[in-house]
């Protein structure tokens, strides 16, 4: 059976919903929304479409903002987001299951129709224009829309077509990508294709999905290894994964990351505090969801002006543990290892690996039982609390010296204010 997919994009999400709330409309209202707390080269996570159309790029710093352009700074309400988003889901589920919708992002969702448009009389277009029709009257925010025969065609409907759409609706079919889409510049508008890929490309003369399709195989294999098979089916429109696929898939090994990019450069004894808080909240996510690791990944990035790669490494475990006393203590150890202490720090990121179930977790005649108890106690009461009273109704004391970080990110949802 050929299946039809949705792919539904919400326009310029946040910004929107901060329109909607102001009773403006985003289609002729100036606003960003943006941290003013943070300095003028904070990223603008949403500006509305009336500024796209003076040019102004989305996601662009505010410092970029031509000094002409009178606009609205609105502060970032991630809670709030999660609210509309969560209406709008509600309105996709009064036409299809859950089972059919793979949610995407916050702001955007993939839906299988196929099922569905018998039982409503309706091609996928017009079942796409009633959904967003419901959104837009019901919650506020005008949607844009993809349809296409596997998911791949869906997306690029969507990234590339809708968007020069009078009614914001795009859709294709191989047949269709290949005639339309073969030659279009530039090759980085294809969803998966970054300016790295697209680099790599251009060095063997291959600048658009037609020369990937017609490209030796044997290079693109050597170029990108396994990940070529995937380049090469997206080139000619071909998508063999189904959202019942997502929906079923389990990966082999799982990982919990932590990252933050700091507000300013820190020295080498604020960056591993930062790191002590933020393994300290891994073990406590590991704890409530009944997991432990074995081992430890650490990447830090030094001060973007002394533009130096960043550094990696890793530690091994003894046994698989949760426990913030050990853990804490080997992400020291390999922090000291790998960190030049005479260089600022900017970026964090801590990957705790091949984590597992704690059912899995294993005894040893070297570790004191009785402490280890103690631990798991103490952690399961700190969690308790800051379930019912808040993250930082209870904190430890590094997490009040003035270079901490956690107290204001316990605030933030996805790195930005909640709005609370």
């Amino acid at each position: 059976m050929d299946r039809k997919y949705l792919c539904i994009d919400l326009k310029s999400f946040f910004a929107s919903v901060e329109c909607v709330e102001r009773g403006l409309d985003p289609m002729t209202t100036n606003l960003v929304v943006a941290d003013p707390e943070r300095s003028d080269k904070t990223i603008c996570l949403a500006i509305t479409p009336a500024m796209k159309a003076l040019g102004i790029r989305n996601r662009c710093r505010i410092f970029e903002i031509p000094p002409g352009v009178d606009y609205i700074v609105a502060p970032p309400r991630m809670k709030k987001y999660m609210e509309y988003s969560a209406a709008i889901y509600a309105v996709y589920l009064r036409y299809v299951s859950g089972e059919d919708i793979h949610v995407y992002s916050i702001d955007e969702v993939f839906i299988d129709v196929t099922n569905y448009l018998t039982l409503y009389r309706m091609t996928a277009r017009q079942l796409a224009v009633r959904m967003m029709e419901d959104v837009y009257r019901e919650i506020g925010v005008r949607a844009a829309c993809g349809i296409g025969s596997n998911l791949y065609l869906t997306k690029i409907a969507l990234d590339i077509t809708a968007k020069h759409a009078a009614d914001f609706i795009g859709e294709l079919n191989e047949e269709s990508y290949r005639q339309g889409l073969w030659d279009h510049k530039p090759i980085t508008d294809f969803w998966r294709i970054g300016p790295g890929t697209a680099r790599r490309l251009h060095n063997f003369g291959i600048d658009t999905m037609r020369d990937v399709a017609n490209a030796p195989e044997d290079l693109l294999y050597r170029l990108f290894g396994i990940d070529a098979e995937l380049l090469i089916d997206h080139a000619w429109g071909r998508e063999p994964t189904t959202i019942a696929d997502i929906k079923n898939y389990h990966a082999k090994t799982n990982c919990l990351t932590s990252g933050q990019v700091l507000m300013r450069d820190y020295g080498y004894d604020e960056a591993r505090l930062v790191l002590k808080e933020m393994v300290d909240a891994l073990c406590l996510e590991m704890v409530d969801k009944g997991v432990v690791t074995r081992s430890l990944g650490l990447m830090v990035g030094y001060s973007n002006a002394l533009h130096m790669e960043p550094v990696h490494g890793s530690i091994s475990l003894e046994l698989p543990v949760n426990s913030d006393r050990i853990l804490i203590e080997a992400a020291e150890r390999l922090f000291e290892r790998i960190v030049d202490p005479q260089y600022p720090i900017r970026r964090l990121n801590i990957t705790c690996n091949h984590v597992v179930e704690e059912s899995c977790e294993q005894c040893s005649l070297f570790v004191d039982q009785q402490e280890s108890r103690r631990t798991r106690q103490l952690q399961t009461a700190v969690l308790d609390i800051k379930k019912k009273y808040g993250k930082n109704a209870i904190l430890k004391g590094m997490s009040l010296e003035e270079a901490a970080t956690a107290r204001e990110r316990n605030r933030q949802i996805g790195g930005h204010k909640s709005g609370e």
